[in-house]
């Protein structure tokens, strides 16, 4: 059953290619948790709810399916992706490894521009904190990221980080969505950027593995809670910074 229909706004007709406002609205859906992990993804209740073609349905949830977003189970459909502990506690790890090794980078390849965007950057997303708008939200902490993926000088890492990048929001929301989470993920990426800008590698990583930890522990912890788990579980992080 899909939960919240009436908050999924028709399709505007704006210039914007049909499939990707079709491709939008449902993910922005799925990250405002308006459609809840499990939720079936009925076509022609999409079909009405949108006001589009079932095609542009269909080609939607098919990319969403490529993102980790949805699932197709037989004899069932499309159904809204339901992330395992274990799952979300792989993601937090990947991230943990590879955020750390590429805010490293960046903090000794970044040029002085580049730090400086970063810096704009983190302000936006601070206001935008502020502000609760989930969907705004995410938007600025992907620029953030992918400010820290151009500028690392491993697109190899950025790139395996990419491929996560719509589980990694999922994960995100759920975790920015909890009570006083949004002022210490400010505190946290602050710290990050303090220390990329003073150009000191081990305090970037300490701060980048500090951020994923807390993050992670937010959002296990929900999801332990709302799956009826006592035992959450924690992630392995190496604090061996670069040399």
């Amino acid at each position: 059953m899909i939960r919240q229909p009436s908050q999924i706004t028709k399709i505007d007709n704006s210039r914007v290619p049909l499939r990707e406002k079709v491709l939008a609205t449902l993910r922005s859906a799925i990250m405002n948790f308006q459609l809840l992990p499990g939720d079936r993804l009925v076509e022609r209740d999409l079909c009405d709810m949108l006001g589009v073609s079932r095609t542009s349905v269909r080609e939607a949830l098919r990319h969403l399916e490529s993102e980790g977003l949805v699932d197709y189970l037989e004899n069932k459909g499309p159904i809204v992706t339901r992330l395992t502990l274990e799952t979300a506690k792989e993601i937090y790890e990947l991230r943990a490894s590879l955020e750390s090794l590429i805010v490293q980078l960046y903090t000794i390849n970044a040029t002085d521009k580049q730090l400086q965007m970063l810096e704009t950057t983190l302000h936006l997303l601070t206001r935008r904190l502020t502000q609760g708008n989930v969907a705004n939200i995410l938007d600025s902490v992907n620029d953030f990221y992918e400010l820290l993926y151009e500028g690392c000088g491993n697109q190899t890492a950025a790139k395996l980080l990419r491929q996560q990048q719509a589980r990694i929001n999922l994960l995100r929301a759920t975790s920015i969505s909890q009570e006083n989470r949004y002022m210490q993920s400010i505190e946290e990426m602050s710290a990050i950027v303090d220390a990329i800008m003073k150009r000191d590698c081990a305090a970037a990583h300490h701060a980048c593995i500090e951020h994923v930890k807390r993050a992670s522990e937010v959002a296990l912890a929900a999801m332990a809670e709302k799956e009826g788990i006592a035992e959450i579980p924690t992630i392995f992080v190496s604090e061996q910074a670069l040399a």
